[in-house]
């Protein structure tokens, strides 16, 4: 699933998602919300946010790239 939230000005704000070519919208602007990296040492992939704080890991790439969906998107549907 996929939240798509629009503040008053008109701007949605989402994770980009190739499920909906968000591009029909308007121009995008994309920014990452997280690093998602292989820790060699711990084997284990790390999410971690953009000042560098490690906020999941998994052993599965594809489980951290689902908990960043789901973690992002409660947020905005919080907001």
């Amino acid at each position: 699933m996929t939240t798509i939230v629009f503040t008053p000005d008109g701007a949605g704000h989402c994770l980009y998602t190739e499920a909906i070519d968000l591009s029909k919208l308007g121009t995008l602007s994309i920014k990452r919300a997280t690093t998602i990296e292989f820790d060699n040492k711990s084997q284990y992939w790390r999410v971690y946010d953009n000042s560098g704080v490690a906020m999941y890991c998994s052993p599965s790439r594809e489980t951290c790239l689902e908990w960043e969906r789901q973690h992002f998107n409660t947020k905005l549907e919080e907001a």
